[in-house]
């Protein structure tokens, strides 16, 4: 166990002027206060503590950081307060042990709903001060090196807890080093068998190769000194998860991996790296598509280094990374370099220590994900999705790097970029081109994004894009045209309650009855009304609970065409095209008794529309009627089909629809039919090459035989009107291998 004088010599090796008292401080307290609590190891709990802490000294963090780490499960675990820890301490300090102390209280392996949701506090408990990451990083590792001693089943939860969440997170702050340690011990306590098989095949390996990189090292270097470059060459072995997990993604087997060994050649200026390079590849050859340059386009999370594959020595692949002595120490500690050189202003890689690095701005950007209010799981799917992600970068423009997952779109550029852009975005350009929206991005394409005022980006692109960012803002833009539309028919459908009771009616007219209603928001309660959700009788005696509705004969209307429907008494149908007034717009009409500038148009319905057709379909020519469905809008049934005899005694429900398609439409409707055709060969050939030749769709087609020589064939169709219709009918009874034709009304 670490002493107290040990831990102050830790921190003086990397920052001579520590603090001492606070150190020694922050050691009594928690050495009091743990007491003789002990682990599940049976060593003293001071010990866990004590490590974090050495973890951190590793990491050469400051000593408030260390202090917090001594002091982490002191609140948690011990009589400490808050309050307590503020006054010996400081709130800066108080704060961050109460926010690792929530942190503990997390399960980030449950159920999905819950599991989102732990993950957003986590997130946002870091996102205030990276020292809250820093130390849960370091708690978690010491926890996962000592996790032989828990229970089974709570050693597999923190695993795959690790596995999923803390090695990525580590690995998305830059921190390498601690990345791969997590993941190995996350992977040996997974997937005991399979790290027991690549464990073995990597020690047989290193012992038939353990000249090899020896011999690969002198040969580097050599070549280097003989050029005047000082380098410091040094080669490794990859680790177990990592071989293992590579050939799980490209389905290798082991020995089919050729680049189990790297070798990292550290110099000492950003120039020299590109010396160093030009060496290597004077003198072997290089292995095609396997070079990349992250000094000149970092990573998201500022790793620098230049990675390039050759065919080395003994004709062996062989992958080098070179960097600087600083892109190493950023590439291993990350988030944590930043933390102790943020102050630095005189190395001239000082842009890699600014407070606000790439790996923890991507930390806010996921934090502006959480206001948006985005369904929980979707969330967490999104933030899973892009903590695993490699990353392509893209530019706009005037020139800005945009980092972006791999297999990304223009749509997750356009989102990238701003939410407005997206939303708005109908076409790109890339390198100059325009392509399909469907492009995957590739490093260093210049993208620029095509704009239109008047675009709703379709619900299909949430299956194109792969951002979380892209994902829930297309999601909230369908909802919120979904609300629109619905909104809009609920307060047609209200106009017309009070019309006919003669009382006024405004959007303002609604906001004291609200909660009334069990509603926040005038537009919510009218999308409730348009969905069928909440009645307008209702929303009408919310506001007149005193009036008394007074009966009156209903007089037949003198325009020629219209017609009482008995089942349906107080309302009136009218036949297409008779009896209308010259002045009304063409245009499908929708709304209470012959009220026609009030009226919706019917010119076709896609996903999103809050009015669609009922089983059967209907087409322009058809006498239609609309019926209010709860949580799903209108449907429209002609009104022959017999399944409108279930709603003969809700009245409330029917909406008066007529048809006027413009002639110009070119929808298709959809219809059904049934064909009786004779049981021979080429009978479906037939009737598909009349349903063809018609210029008709066929959307789906079903077939039973009803007899020894006879078969029915049920074929949903989509036709442009019932003349359209109609002679497909004639066409289709005019074959000889078909009996009979009818029209199938649900």
């Amino acid at each position: 166990m670490m002493r107290q004088y040990e831990l102050v010599e830790r921190v003086q090796k990397y920052k001579p002027n520590v603090n001492e008292s606070l150190l020694n401080k922050a050691y009594v307290y928690a050495m009091q206060k743990h007491g003789k609590q002990t682990r599940a190891s049976g060593d003293p709990y001071i010990s866990h503590p004590l490590e974090v802490a050495a973890i951190l000294t590793e990491m050469r963090l400051d000593e408030s950081t260390i202090a917090v780490a001594l002091l982490h499960d002191t609140i948690e675990d011990t009589s400490a307060t808050r309050a307590e820890i503020d006054e010996l301490f400081g709130e800066d300090i108080g704060r961050l042990v109460e926010g690792l102390t929530k942190i503990k209280k997390l399960d980030l392996v449950t159920k999905r709903a819950k599991q989102a949701e732990n993950l957003r506090k986590l997130l946002l408990a870091i996102s205030d001060d990276v020292r809250v990451l820093l130390v849960k990083l370091a708690d978690r590792l010491h926890n996962m090196r000592t996790l032989e001693h828990v229970a089974p089943e709570k050693r597999a939860r923190i695993a795959e807890e690790t596995m999923d969440i803390y090695a990525p997170l580590a690995g998305r702050m830059g921190m390498q080093a601690m990345r791969e340690e997590l993941e190995e011990l996350a992977f040996q306590n997974i997937n005991q068998e399979a790290y027991d098989t690549v464990t073995g095949k990597l020690a047989e390996l290193s012992e038939s190769n353990r000249n090899l990189i020896h011999t690969i090292e002198q040969e580097l270097s050599g070549l280097f000194e003989r050029q005047g470059l000082k380098a410091t060459v040094k080669g490794r072995q990859k680790k177990a998860y990592s071989v293992f997990r590579k050939m799980q993604s490209k389905s290798l087997s082991f020995e089919q991996l050729s680049d189990v060994f790297g070798f990292r050649i550290i110099v000492d200026t950003e120039a020299d790296c590109y010396r160093a390079l030009g060496i290597v590849h004077m003198r072997w050859s290089v292995v095609p598509g396997r070079f990349k340059d992250y000094i000149s386009t970092p990573k998201q999370n500022d790793y620098r280094s230049i990675h390039t594959t050759i065919v080395g020595p003994s004709r062996q692949r062989v992958e080098l990374q070179i960097r600087t002595r600083l892109m190493q120490d950023i590439a291993e500690r990350g988030v944590a370099a930043h933390a102790l050189y943020k102050d630095t202003t005189q190395d001239s890689d000082s842009e890699l220590l600014s407070k606000d690095s790439r790996a923890y701005s991507w930390l806010r950007q996921t934090i502006e994900a959480l206001s948006v209010g985005d369904n929980p799981e979707d969330f967490l799917e999104h933030t899973k999705l892009e903590l695993f992600q490699d990353q392509v970068f893209c530019f706009t423009p005037k020139g800005q790097l945009i980092a972006l997952p791999r297999g990304a779109t223009p749509i997750d550029f356009a989102y990238a970029v701003h939410t407005d852009i997206g939303d708005t975005c109908v076409g790109a350009k890339i390198n100059g081109r325009i392509m399909p929206l469907v492009t995957r991005l590739t490093n260093g394409d210049e993208v620029e994004i095509l704009r239109s005022g008047v675009q709703v980006p379709p619900p299909a692109w949430e299956e194109i894009v792969v951002t979380g960012k892209a994902r829930a803002a297309i999601r909230r833009a369908t909802k919120a045209a979904v609300r629109k539309q619905y909104s809009g028919l609920g307060m047609r459908i209200l106009e017309r309650t009070f019309n006919r009771a003669g009382k006024p009616l405004s959007r303002d007219s609604l906001k004291p009855v609200l909660h009334r209603l069990g509603h926040k928001e005038v537009e919510d309660a009218l999308a409730a009304v348009g969905r069928g959700e909440l009645g307008s009788d209702d929303v009408f005696q919310a506001l007149f609970p005193n009036h008394q509705e007074t009966r009156v004969s209903t007089r037949k209307p003198v325009d020629e065409g219209w017609f009482n429907l008995r089942s349906a008494a107080g309302l009136i149908f009218k036949l297409p095209g008779l009896g209308k007034s010259k002045s009304a717009p063409k245009a499908s009409r929708m709304a209470g008794l012959g009220n026609e500038t009030d009226a919706m148009p019917i010119r076709g319905m896609d996903d999103n529309s809050v009015v669609r057709f009922g089983p059967g379909g209907a087409v322009p020519g058809d006498r239609i009627v609309g019926i209010l469905e709860p949580g799903a809008g209108i449907t429209i049934y002609p009104i022959q089909s017999p399944g409108l005899t279930k709603f003969d005694d809700q009245p409330n429900r029917w909406i008066d629809i007529r048809w006027d398609i413009d002639e110009n439409n070119k929808n298709r409707f959809p219809s059904r039919i049934l064909v009786t055709a004779i049981n021979a060969p080429g009978t479906l050939a037939d009737v598909a090459q009349a349903i063809a030749a018609s210029e008709t769709n066929i959307q789906n087609l079903s077939m039973v035989r009803v007899a020894a020589d006879f078969t029915e064939m049920l074929v949903d169709l989509q036709v442009w009107d019932l003349k359209h219709l109609n002679q497909l009918i004639a066409q289709l009874k005019s074959l000889d291998s078909v009996s009979t034709v009818e029209r199938i009304y649900e």
